[in-house]
């Protein structure tokens, strides 16, 4: 099944609701960090949420999210934009991929252990202007919860969230999530009924898992609201490091670095943390870039 994301509007109700299918952005991120099955389930979710808040975008905005606890994982970040108008590219990674733990009490990934105390995070950037940076505790280290509780407490938005990542050794079998939001002056009946629905509603990787598309996981949340507007938008895996990036920030070491690298190895290497892609340096070109930095310092 293709990841998918889809986002529908109850005008009538106040309420927005977006679902998505993310396997397959997953599996590549799994697959791209060698993650724990733990780490899967930790770093997809929060992909996963960012991805359902990406559905919001316009033009070159993004939208990051970062978990930092004292947890074994310790950190986990992951970033959405538009990579065209209806397609969404995502990206994550956290900080020890290989964190394991038991199983909880409920015989589910312990997320919230994985995390323990903390923060999260959240970014979004704007094509003009400064980015908003809103940072509270975390909820219950969940995930899910956690984005939920960020969008009642900071915006004001009442909201569901619903997060899952079926995964094993061998590979990730369902991710996906759902995403309501109540709007200012929203019904309240509605609101009743999206919660009764929220609390009935399986949960998401059991309804991935029997073949729920991202149609059947936005009419799970929201039957019986009069859905319209409907927006659909394709999800991929994606990543915005390029050399030139890298060469800047060894740039930013100063000349004097960059020369005692060149010096005590014949090549310098540089990894994407959200890729894993391979920037390799001859020692020619780590020595081009100390003259660039000296150059630079010298016009100053």
């Amino acid at each position: 099944m293709p990841d998918l994301l889809i986002s529908a509007a109850a005008p009538d109700a106040g309420i927005v609701v977006v679902a998505a299918i993310t396997t397959e952005l997953v599996t590549e991120i799994r697959a791209r960090h060698d993650l724990s099955p733990l780490a899967t389930a930790a770093v997809g979710r929060l992909t996963t949420g960012t991805a359902l808040f990406a559905s919001a975008l316009k033009g070159r905005e993004r939208i990051t999210l970062q978990i930092g606890g004292e947890g074994p994982i310790g950190s986990a970040t992951a970033d959405a934009w538009l990579l065209e108008p209806e397609v969404i590219g995502a990206r994550g990674y956290a900080k020890h991929p290989h964190a394991d733990l038991p199983l909880n009490a409920r015989a589910k990934f312990d997320v919230a252990g994985a995390f323990g105390s903390g923060s999260l995070q959240v970014t979004k950037s704007y094509e003009v202007g400064q980015p908003y940076v809103g940072v509270v505790p975390l909820y219950s280290g969940e995930v899910a919860e956690d984005l939920a509780a960020y969008l009642s407490s900071s915006e004001q938005i009442p909201s569901v969230v619903a997060l899952g990542v079926l995964a094993n050794p061998d590979g990730v079998r369902a991710a996906g999530g759902v995403l309501a939001q109540v709007l200012p002056g929203a019904d309240e009946k509605a609101v009743a009924m999206l919660e009764a629905r929220a609390l009935a509603m399986p949960p998401v990787t059991a309804l991935i898992n029997e073949g729920a598309d991202a149609h059947a996981l936005l009419h799970a949340l929201a039957d019986g609201l009069e859905l319209r507007s409907h927006r659909t938008m394709d999800l991929r895996f994606a990543c915005t490091c390029r050399r030139e990036k890298v060469e800047a920030a060894l740039l930013g070491m100063g000349a004097d670095e960059l020369r005692r690298l060149a010096a005590e190895r014949p090549e310098t290497e540089a990894t994407c943390e959200f890729c894993k892609k391979l920037y390799v340096f001859t020692t020619d070109e780590v020595l081009a870039l100390a003259d660039e930095s000296g150059s630079t310092l010298e016009e100053r």
